[in-house]
């Protein structure tokens, strides 16, 4: 989740100055529940989250097409993982659609916001920590402001410094927090029909923590390290086949429309221009 250039990112620039969004204009049966959107908003304590619980959970339209979206990939029963889950957004997705969901963020207020949205739900498993090359700890670099860009990757803070789109934000923090593997949430949980992977340049070493094929997953890219998108393209390459497709920021569609080889996605991330700022990359492995 990045900060944004275009109109369709405008919406995760800053911290909440007012209301963006209407919290309340939830559809019926949706999860979570408005009430509790409405009252983390108002909690003093979690005020640097309090633009992301309006954005991400005030906006009907788009939890459509993002629940359209993820129903390529999901069906009830299935088991879904949710890499740097933020506020949950995603989470509400996948258990829209019915999926069990292992949800893993390392910021304490985001852990908390989750473990509050889906109180009472058997099917989402919160795990308060991060996910890398290898278990351990690792340092989580804060952005106070805005922890929707909060990172575990230096590289990602040094690439940030000075690029056009990325005025103003500022890791003021760091944090230590324990780290596990995709392998280990594997022998953990299961395998997962999709993985959400979403943590600011950090998603080459996410994959490097895992030594085989999923079925469906994506990860999010940035035009101020493609380098780290190129890489991970690169590692599913050598864990199996894999067709791909992208999506643009939060447009939650995709841009194809149909799956492209490793070779025509790197072409194309190289060639996306500056101002494109973001988007999630889509892996479907053995093709299709």
């Amino acid at each position: 989740m990045c900060p944004p250039r275009t109109a369709a990112y405008r919406s995760r620039t800053t911290m909440d100055t007012g209301n963006a969004h209407d919290p309340f204009s939830r559809r019926s049966g949706d999860t979570p529940d408005r009430g509790v959107v409405a009252a983390l908003r108002a909690d003093p304590a979690l005020a640097p989250l309090r633009r992301s619980l309006g954005v991400y959970y005030g906006d009907p339209e788009r939890e459509t097409a993002m629940d359209a979206l993820y129903a390529r990939f999901l069906r009830p029963g299935d088991l879904a993982f949710d890499i740097g889950a933020h506020v949950g957004d995603r989470v509400g997705s996948f258990r829209r659609l019915g999926a069990r969901v292992v949800a893993l963020e390392p910021q304490p207020l985001c852990v908390r916001a989750i473990r509050s949205l889906y109180a009472g739900d058997g099917e989402v498993t919160p795990v308060a920590a991060a996910c890398g090359a290898e278990p351990g700890t690792i340092m989580i670099y804060v952005n106070s402001a805005n922890p929707t860009v909060s990172t575990a990757s230096a590289g990602f803070v040094r690439a940030a410094d000075g690029a056009g789109g990325w005025e103003g934000q500022v890791w003021d923090a760091a944090i230590e927090t324990p780290s596990t593997t995709l392998d280990a949430l594997i022998d953990a949980y299961g395998v997962p029909a999709f993985t959400k992977i979403d943590v600011e340049g950090f998603e080459d070493a996410v994959l490097a923590g895992l030594s085989r094929p999923l079925p469906a997953l994506s990860f999010e890219f940035t035009t101020i390290a493609r380098e780290v998108a190129l890489r991970c393209l690169d590692r599913l390459a050598a864990l199996g086949p894999y067709r791909f497709d992208l999506a643009l920021g939060e447009s939650q569609t995709l841009s194809f429309g149909h799956w492209v080889s490793t070779a025509d996605m790197a072409a194309h991330l190289r060639a996306l221009p500056h101002s494109a700022n973001a988007g999630d990359i889509y892996c479907l492995a053995g093709g299709g």
